[in-house]
Parts: C-alpha cells; sequence; structure tokens
C-alpha cells in the first residue's frame, strides 16, 4: 500500500505517490478481473463484454466497439455467453436489423457473488470523505479517464509497429 502523508509538504514526492498508488490500483483491479474469469472461465473479451452490460442492454456494434472486435467475433463471443446463460440477444424494436445484448439474471446474481463487497466496502470507503474531498476525487478520476481515453486512441491511431516494419 502506498501511503500519501496529507501534511508533506513535497509537492513532488505526493505526485509520485499517487502515480504509483494508481498504477497499483490498476494491477490490483486486473489481476482480480483476470481471477474472476478463471474461475468462471471467461476470457478478456467476454468479462468486458458482461461489463458493459452492467449499465444496460447494448448493441451488437456498441460490443465491438468497446472490445476492439470484428462483427464475426462478437457474433461467435455473443453466441458463446448465451449458449451459458450470462445473455440474452433479442432485435431491436427500433430497428431489426440491430441485435440487443441484456445481461441475464444468472450474470447479475455473479456479479453481486464476486463484485457486490468490493461495491458495498467502496461505498462505505466514499463515505468518509468530506464533499469537497469527493469533487476532487470527482475531478481527478474523471480526468485521468479522459488522459487514459486519449492515449488509447493515439496508441490506436498510430497502428501497430509490427505492421510498420
Amino acid at each position: 500500500m502506498v501511503e500519501i502523508n496529507s501534511s508533506s509538504k513535497n509537492r513532488n514526492e505526493m505526485t509520485v505517490a499517487i502515480g504509483l498508488a494508481v498504477m497499483q490500483w490498476q494491477d490490483a483491479t486486473q489481476a482480480y478481473d483476470e481471477a474472476v474469469g478463471v474461475r468462471l472461465g471467461l476470457n478478456m473479451a467476454e468479462r468486458h463484454c458482461i461489463g458493459l452490460l452492467h449499465g444496460g442492454p447494448q448493441s451488437a456494434g456498441a460490443v465491438a466497439s468497446a472490445t476492439g472486435l470484428t462483427p464475426a467475433a462478437v457474433t461467435a463471443l455473443i453466441d458463446r455467453l448465451e449458449a451459458r446463460g450470462l445473455l440474452t440477444r433479442t432485435r431491436s424494436l427500433e430497428d431489426r436489423r440491430k441485435v440487443v445484448i441484456e445481461a441475464t439474471e444468472a450474470t447479475r446474481q455473479l456479479s453481486a457473488r464476486y463484485y457486490g463487497a468490493i461495491a458495498q466496502e467502496g461505498e462505505k470507503v466514499i463515505a468518509t470523505f468530506s464533499d469537497a474531498e469527493l469533487a476532487t476525487i470527482s475531478r481527478f478520476v474523471n480526468a485521468a479517464l479522459d488522459l487514459q481515453r486519449a492515449q488509447l486512441e493515439r496508441l490506436k491511431a498510430e497502428g501497430s509497429d509490427l505492421a510498420k516494419r
């Protein structure tokens, strides 16, 4: 655990400590997600798809965009998850050409089983911060997300280093 002393006068030291803590948080989150995936027999793309559905029904195109998979690969992924009872696939009422993917009750139960305690404990942690601190944390997290997304887009735009050789 990286400890940040709020009384520290050394801004650079705190900045480095925050950066290290964020990297460790990312690594811990990834390790936990991978362990859940191993336990449930889900690969990264399948976990990503299920995670997207946590926010509500999604189109197959949205799953393809978020995972970076081709439409054919997304169809195969949806077939596998549907066969396991982890999602349902229906035609969009607005556009019958589109497929809408939705998590099942089994998926919601698995999510609660493996992530419910993290969410509950996280709420307790959040409750320890003042409104002003929460505003600062929110500003930091959203700025960090914007930065990460921008860097991902930049990396994708550059293409593969192997393709350039």
